[in-house]
């Protein structure tokens, strides 16, 4: 599951929270509870029981008035993963399947988390979620998780199509402490209900990365002569003449790419195109390089 020479320089560029996070352990980021340690942020009034050593005594010399200093803690995170699936996941040409890239890119990020002492929880769904591994910060714990992703198929014929929406209102719903969710999926569900969705974790918090997984057929659409496409995820098999409709397909595949691109906008997300025909190194690379630049952003 594990792409050598993608951890390699995702090890040299980590995956820092842009925003505050609440976790468990001293860490790297920063926290929204308010302590005595680290880096000072601000002033507060002093109230009877507070620690007088923490009293500003240059402020009460100025101002014959008692403040105490604030300091902003230092905090690990909890990064999401949250996998896709579903039927149309399994598109591709033997073992270089959407599915696989997405598993691939869902070991790396874990065990960057996991390498930085920052905790991580997996979740693998179609309509439903079908794998949980829950939250953990030891390293010890990767091989649970790659276990887990490497054992993952699809259900063929799963009763239903892809449900992405009710799944990330799950996720919101049972997560209550703000972190970061990661989304990799071909996003080919209602558009509205995985909006909806990722509102839900942007409402409490959460920092929402969506990797959009496709395989180069999608995006080029190179088929020719007569083509019978296999309908999944409960729709019906068609034969068609691939040149007939490749320029409207483009077109409606660029507009969906670009709601989709804009709705993460819109919600303050990072958005990733992840072409699978791309090495993952140079995908995982360039994100953790973008996100670098504009960390705090």
């Amino acid at each position: 599951m594990l792409d050598p020479k993608a951890v390699s320089q995702g090890e040299a560029l980590g995956l820092l929270a842009r925003q505050v996070v609440e976790g468990f352990l001293s860490g790297e980021h920063k926290s929204p509870f308010r302590g005595f340690a680290v880096e000072f942020t601000q002033h507060r009034e002093y109230a009877p029981g507070d620690d007088l050593r923490h009293l500003d005594w240059k402020v009460l010399a100025r101002s014959d008035r008692f403040y105490l200093k604030q300091y902003e803690q230092e905090t690990n995170f909890v990064c999401h993963l949250v996998v896709d699936g579903s039927e149309s996941m399994r598109y591709g040409r033997g073992g270089a399947t959407k599915l696989h890239y997405a598993r691939q890119l869902a070991a790396c990020l874990a065990y960057l988390v996991l390498h930085q002492r920052d905790a991580v929880s997996l979740v693998v769904f179609d309509n439903t979620v079908q794998r949980f591994v829950p939250r953990t910060g030891a390293m010890g714990s990767i091989h649970n998780l790659m276990d887990v992703l490497a054992a993952y198929e699809p259900r063929a014929r799963a009763a239903g199509a892809t449900a992405i929406g009710p799944v990330l209102h799950q996720i919101a719903s049972t997560t209550p402490r703000r972190g970061i969710v990661v989304v990799i999926s071909d996003l080919l569900d209602d558009e509205a209900a995985v909006q909806s969705g990722i509102q839900h974790l942007r409402f409490i918090g959460h920092e929402v990365i969506v990797f959009q997984t496709m395989h180069p057929d999608e995006l080029t659409f190179p088929f020719r002569g007569n083509v019978e496409f296999l309908g999944l995820e409960g729709l019906a098999n068609l034969t068609t003449r691939p040149n007939e409709l490749r320029k409207s397909y483009l077109d409606e595949l660029e507009a969906f790419l670009t709601r989709t691109r804009r709705a993460c906008e819109n919600n303050r997300c990072h958005y990733v195109l992840a072409d699978t025909g791309q090495p993952l190194a140079e995908t995982l690379s360039g994100y953790l390089a973008f996100r670098e630049r504009t960390h705090g952003r």
